[in-house]
């Protein structure tokens, strides 16, 4: 049985965490296979918007540790084959070109976490429990939370459930952004998924360009970000979509964008 399952509904692909009996505790297996995913999301030009979710009722327990011992005694994350894309976003030859969204519902510890804060829009159940526990365990978290959880919630808040380990509730959790939106228990899949369409439906080269203007400003720094926004919209002003978008805008009718 795939430990990751993936599936695609019309231009969404549909990645799920699909080990319910260990609530999802966060493998090697399971770390290859979603940077697979993530690379064919990034690669197949079909494909405009990813959704990133888990089946049972948690998201993940966090990193199943036993098996992760030798890879953080090595010094390195598991070498992943060139089309594959980083599920941490810290690689940066193979950061994922197009938007992720994510919903978690239950336990969402560690990795958990760190795969959420590596995603664009989170949506969280009422009943959903984040923790960065790693301070618990005698270590501290290396797949991106120190580096993004204070750019998300500021410094503060980060150091707050950093240092000590504590949960954050769904609400705490949407309070201090860390979550776009919160539903009723079983109702983030469906509300992730409605996003996730309406994204589908906008222009695909400018949700990418988008994307990759905020990526380069969190990466490179705004001077770096200014200096690409012009050169980066003038071969996308000779597209198609660019075209469809002053038709409809013209004829009043909603845009049919086709991605090239």
């Amino acid at each position: 049985m795939a430990k990751i399952t993936v599936e695609e509904k019309s231009h969404t692909l549909m990645i799920g965490l699909n080990r319910p009996d260990k609530m999802n505790a966060f493998d090697l297996d399971m770390y290859t296979e979603l940077a697979a995913a993530l690379g064919k999301l990034h690669h197949d030009q079909n494909l405009r918007c990813g959704l990133l979710f888990a089946h049972g009722d948690h998201f993940t327990s966090g990193l199943d540790m036993v098996k992760w011992v030798e890879v953080f005694s090595s010094g390195s994350f598991p070498s992943l084959p060139e089309s594959s894309r980083d599920p941490f976003g810290l690689d940066q030859e193979r950061i994922l070109g197009k938007p992720l969204i994510i919903a978690v519902q239950g336990i969402c510890y560690t990795i958990g976490l760190e795969l959420m804060l590596a995603t664009d829009i989170r949506v969280a159940s009422t009943n959903t429990r984040f923790g960065q526990i790693e301070v618990k365990r005698g270590i501290y978290p290396v797949g991106g939370a120190t580096i993004r959880l204070h750019q998300e919630v500021g410094w503060g808040n980060a150091m707050r459930y950093l240092l000590t380990g504590d949960e954050i509730s769904a609400e705490d959790a949407y309070r201090i952004g860390l979550v776009q939106e919160v539903t009723a228990s079983g109702e983030q899949y469906e509300r992730a998924l409605s996003i996730a369409e309406t994204v589908c439906a906008q222009a695909p080269l400018g949700v990418q360009a988008t994307l990759r203007s905020a990526q380069i400003t969190r990466r490179e720094g705004t001077e770096k970000a200014i200096s690409r926004l012009l050169p980066d919209l003038q071969p996308i002003m000779q597209s198609e979509d660019a075209m469809e978008g002053v038709q409809s805008f013209i004829e009043k009718r909603k845009a049919n964008f086709k991605g090239r």
